[in-house]
C-alpha cells in the first residue's frame, strides 16, 4: 500500500486539527492519558508550528496517523477511537468473544479530504455493535460518519425570557379572549415520541433555527461530535453549519520556512 494511502489525506509527521467555525483545535481533555478520554475542541496553545519553539504543554492538541494508518494523539500515543457519538483516547486492547464488540473492535478509519476539507469516519463492522443473535443489518454501511463542532450558545438571560415569553403571549390564542382553549401548534416531538425536549447536542444541523446557529457563549470548550448522515438527509444548511463540518489539518515542521496548511 502506498505511503498516501496509509495516511488517508492526513500529512506524514505531525500535525494540528482547526475548526473553520471556530477556530479551536483538537484537544485531548485535561492533557489525560486514560482510556476512554474525550477529545474536546480548546483555543490553541501554542501558536508556533516550528517544533523546536513550541511549548511541550501543547502536545495535547498535536495528533499523527501511525504506520497502521490509526490517527492517534502525541501526548499519550494513543488511539482515537469513538465511542457513542464522541471521539475518545482508546489504549490498545485484547480481543475478547464474541469480536467484535463494544470493548473489543477494529478502530475506526479517519479521513481528511482536501476538497471538502471534511473528516470522515469509517467502520470495518456495525459501530453500534450488536449482539451475535441480532438480526444482521447493513444500513451502517449506506451512512456517511462526518465531524462537525457542536455549538454553545450564551445563557439567555431574564430579558431574553421575558422578551420570549412576551412574543409567545402575543402570537398564542388566549382561552379568555377567545372564549375556548387555547390551540397548540403540534411539533416533531409531539408527533414522533409525545414529549421529547432535544438537548443542544441532540439537535440535527439542519434542524437549527437561527439561535442554533449562535455560537456566542464565553465558555472555551466546545463539544466534538460525529454526525452520522443517511444518503436522504438533507446537506448541511448555512455557511456556519458547513464550517462546523470543515477542518483545517496544520502540520508542524521542524525549521522556520513558511508551509501553507492543508486546506
Amino acid at each position: 500500500m502506498s505511503a498516501n494511502a496509509q495516511l488517508y489525506g492526513f500529512p506524514p509527521g505531525y500535525f494540528v486539527i482547526r475548526n473553520l467555525a471556530n477556530g479551536r483545535l483538537w484537544d485531548v481533555g485535561g492533557d489525560d492519558v486514560e482510556d476512554g478520554v474525550e477529545i474536546l475542541l480548546w483555543p490553541e496553545k501554542e501558536k508556533s508550528l516550528v517544533e523546536t519553539l513550541r511549548n511541550p504543554d501543547a502536545n495535547n492538541q498535536v495528533f499523527f496517523i501511525d504506520t497502521s494508518g490509526a490517527l492517534c494523539s502525541r501526548s499519550s500515543g494513543h488511539a482515537i477511537d469513538i465511542e457513542g457519538d464522541c471521539l475518545v483516547l482508546r489504549h490498545r486492547r485484547p480481543i475478547s468473544q464474541p469480536y467484535p464488540n463494544e470493548y473489543s473492535h477494529p478502530l475506526p478509519r479517519f479521513s481528511y479530504s482536501r476538497e471538502t476539507q471534511h473528516i470522515t469516519a469509517s467502520f470495518q463492522c456495525d459501530p453500534t455493535y450488536p449482539p451475535p443473535a441480532a438480526q444482521t443489518s447493513t444500513a451502517w454501511m449506506r451512512k456517511t460518519y462526518v465531524l462537525s463542532t457542536i455549538p454553545m450558545p450564551k445563557p439567555k438571560s431574564l430579558l431574553d425570557n421575558a422578551s420570549a415569553f412576551l412574543s409567545s403571549a402575543v402570537t398564542t390564542p388566549i382561552s379568555f379572549f377567545s372564549g375556548g382553549t387555547a390551540q397548540r401548534k403540534a411539533t416533531p416531538e409531539d408527533v414522533f415520541s409525545g414529549d421529547i425536549d432535544l438537548t443542544e447536542d441532540e439537535t440535527l444541523e439542519q434542524d437549527r433555527g437561527v439561535e442554533g446557529e449562535a455560537d456566542d457563549s464565553s465558555e472555551l470548550l466546545r463539544r466534538l461530535r460525529v454526525l452520522t448522515i443517511g444518503q436522504r438527509d438533507a446537506p448541511a444548511e448555512g455557511e456556519n453549519a458547513r464550517k462546523r463540518r470543515q477542518w483545517q489539518i496544520l502540520p508542524l515542521r521542524t525549521s522556520a520556512a513558511h508551509r501553507r496548511p492543508l486546506a
